[in-house]
């Protein structure tokens, strides 16, 4: 679609951004750098939702007014949740159909974690340092920032329309031109950021290549459902494995956030690095067989944004897994109110469970685990593979899907197998450890 090719040139037209502010503004004042931030977000708004940008300019406003007027409060944070959280949601409400549509609730989901962080980070900035964690220390905002960070930080090019996440503290420190692996002048991050650029322009290629023959609209034909149940279930496979591309290759092309500088995340064995706004580990999402290995290598700015805000704020209800499913359930209604959202996560929940089980099971199990480092282990790992990307492709479908009467259609022509197979998994699983698992290791396990 038209909208689809702005968004596609828009996504590459930041990189042109990102040279002029290493050219010519490096040097200048930060009320100069916010406002080329400032603009540069807008026309990329107004390029691809025209008028309807004056949303993110009202929630980036109000949050400004509540950070000055309410202050490092708990009610401060509870208002900004709400707001942002129900502006969003009354978008999603107001402008939704069945199928994907690229509008401003976009980028405007991305800009909603973006503001509610700021309000957190805010907060935290009160409080005295023993009461931070490492992770919130540095984070903290300690002085209150002005209305110029504010828009600059919400709308810069690097991070407006797909993200990724980062701290108003980086981009401070962007803008202090501390953000360097030579002090004083723009970072030497050309070559980092154009190998960056190089290996998300492969995956953009790659999912237009193959997207074409693993459409969303072929699960709904007569033909799909007229397939044999093996080849059902492989295009699944195939199609996951495709549409995952498509947010590979705009989370891959962040390039931009390193050729500016934001990307700098110090050094580690003497080797400076780019990785502080990567939202993606190709190589772990490409060689994981598992499903905890693909969350973790998947959107990771925004999974470390749930981690951080939600996850671990929830801590004083003294229960993980309560605060994993409140974490789930957050995520779900953020990405929008269609069912297949809420499927999909739940299948996740299951899933991931089922898998720390396997593999505590594994770990327990002496023959479990002399099987695994044998000979056997490129066998395993090729059928684990094939479980690994059937079961991913498998939750994406109501994803992709959105409707309760499409998703239900292909899991009925699939038989709920994979429902079938995590349930009866999870199951069987103690009866499996109370046959695999020596008795010593299940009573140890039990006192631990």
């Amino acid at each position: 679609s038209f909208a689809c090719v702005k968004l596609d040139y828009s996504l590459f037209l930041r990189y042109p951004f990102a040279l002029v502010y290493r050219w010519f503004l490096f040097y200048q004042p930060a009320p100069v750098i916010h406002l080329f931030h400032i603009f540069s977000g807008l026309a990329l708004a107004a390029f691809n939702f025209g008028p309807q940008l004056y949303h993110s300019v009202i929630c980036v406003f109000v949050q400004f007014l509540m950070l000055r007027l309410m202050g490092r409060t708990v009610t401060a944070v509870l208002s900004s949740f709400t707001f942002q959280m129900v502006y969003l949601l009354l978008g999603y409400y107001y402008t939704a159909t069945e199928e994907y549509d690229i509008k401003w609730t976009m980028p405007h989901c991305v800009l909603t974690l973006k503001l509610i962080g700021l309000s957190f980070d805010f907060y935290d900035g009160g409080k005295e340092a023993p009461q931070l964690s490492e992770e919130q220390k540095k984070s903290a905002l300690t002085s209150v920032p002005s209305l110029l960070e504010v828009f600059g930080f919400s709308y810069f090019y690097g991070g407006f329309l797909v993200g990724p996440q980062f701290t108003l503290r980086s981009y401070q420190s962007l803008v202090a031109r501390e953000l360097t692996d030579c002090p004083g002048k723009p970072p030497s991050s050309v070559i980092p950021a154009m190998k960056r650029f190089a290996l998300g322009f492969l995956c953009l290629v790659i999912y237009a290549i193959f997207s074409p023959s693993y459409p969303d609209s072929y699960y709904l034909t007569d033909e799909y459902e007229a397939q044999p149940f093996w080849y059902r279930c492989v295009f699944i496979l195939l199609w996951g494995k495709v549409i995952l591309y498509k947010y590979v290759s705009c989370w891959v092309i962040e390039g931009v956030c390193i050729l500016s500088g934001l990307g700098y995340n110090g050094v580690v064995d003497g080797k400076h690095q780019w990785d502080a706004c990567a939202n993606m580990k190709v190589w772990l999402f490409e060689t994981t067989p598992l499903f905890g290995g693909t969350i973790a290598s998947f959107n990771i700015n925004t999974n470390a944004w749930a981690a951080r805000h939600v996850f671990k704020r929830l801590k004083f209800l003294g229960n993980k897994t309560t605060s994993h499913v409140a974490t789930l359930f957050f995520l779900t209604i953020w990405h929008g109110l269609h069912s297949g959202y809420i499927l999909c996560f739940t299948m996740e929940f299951l899933i991931i469970t089922v898998e720390r089980q396997a593999q505590a099971l594994v770990r327990d199990s002496p023959m479990l685990t002399k099987m695994v480092n044998s000979h056997l282990y490129p066998i395993i790992y090729v059928v684990q593979q094939f479980i690994h990307w059937l079961f991913m492709g498998y939750p994406l479908v109501p994803f992709c899907l959105f409707t309760y009467d499409k998703w239900l259609k292909v899991y009925s022509s699939v038989y709920f197998c994979g429902h079938l197979f995590f349930l009866v998994a999870y199951l069987v699983m103690p009866f499996l450890r109370k046959a695999l698992v020596p008795k010593k290791e299940r009573s140890e396990k039990k006192q631990h």
